[in-house]
């Protein structure tokens, strides 16, 4: 790092004014690097030896601190569809109605905020291929840029309460409504996203259904709530990792 008051100059990016640590400190929030993930893993670690050995295979995980309405907009566009494709979408709207970024003679963009998205129209999202997601997005988008759905309301909230909140939203159904809580900056560690993987690995672990697609999420609801408690957010993507890759 260079001397705390020289400045760093992103075009486009940071501040002109905004010193070393500033910047230091905008990257360690982003990567949560903070928080205290020896504690919480040597707690995970004595839950029992399978999470023991998810966590030993996936020991660097750390859940970003994602901007709250770029995490909602994203999870609405991954709804049945795959990564690739939404990698796709998110660029073409990053570069339609984003802020240009140029950084060490590359160009970047950044995710548009609420009023520079809310210039898209419907038929606009359609043509950058977001199929039937492109409604959602678009009065989502419309709900928030007009206040009509106060993001900073969601920080004051406990989890509950900001779930039921965000499950208002055109788009949000319960597990995107998981994922952003856990991987926006609201991160909240006490909800478990569930998708197949995390379907197939709480099945073959800890319940035993010989038909995993016949498990109730309300079942495994109670069963991470029962074994993983307040830090279960985590926990989960330990074992998803674990199974995806393992």
């Amino acid at each position: 790092m260079e001397k705390e008051s020289e400045n760093i100059v992103f075009k486009g990016f940071v501040k002109d004014d905004m010193t070393n640590d500033d910047f230091e400190k905008t990257i360690r929030k982003y990567f949560d690097l903070d928080r205290d993930y020896t504690k919480i893993k040597n707690k995970l670690c004595n839950v029992d030896d399978y999470l023991k050995r998810s966590i030993e295979y996936g020991e660097g995980i750390r859940l970003l601190n994602q901007d709250l309405f770029e995490t909602i907009i994203s999870f609405i566009i991954s709804a049945n569809n795959n990564i690739p494709r939404i990698k796709g979408i998110i660029e073409k709207i990053c570069e339609k109605y984003g802020d240009k970024i140029e950084c060490f003679n590359d160009v970047y963009y950044s995710f548009p905020t609420p009023n520079q998205l809310a210039k898209a129209s419907i038929e606009d999202l359609r043509k950058m291929g977001l199929g039937f997601r492109d409604v959602r997005v678009y009065e989502t988008t419309k709900k928030i840029n007009s206040k009509e759905f106060d993001l900073k309301e969601l920080y004051l909230l406990d989890t509950k309460i900001a779930k039921e909140k965000l499950l208002t939203l055109d788009g949000v159904g319960p597990k995107v409504c998981d994922c952003i809580l856990l991987f926006s900056d609201l991160k909240r560690l006490d909800v478990f996203p569930i998708d197949v993987w995390v379907r197939r690995v709480m099945n073959e672990l800890y319940i035993h259904e010989k038909d995993e697609s016949k498990v109730d999420k309300r079942v495994i609801q109670k069963m991470a709530e029962e074994k993983f408690g307040t830090l279960k957010g985590i926990a989960q993507q330990y074992l998803f990792y674990w199974k995806r890759e393992a």
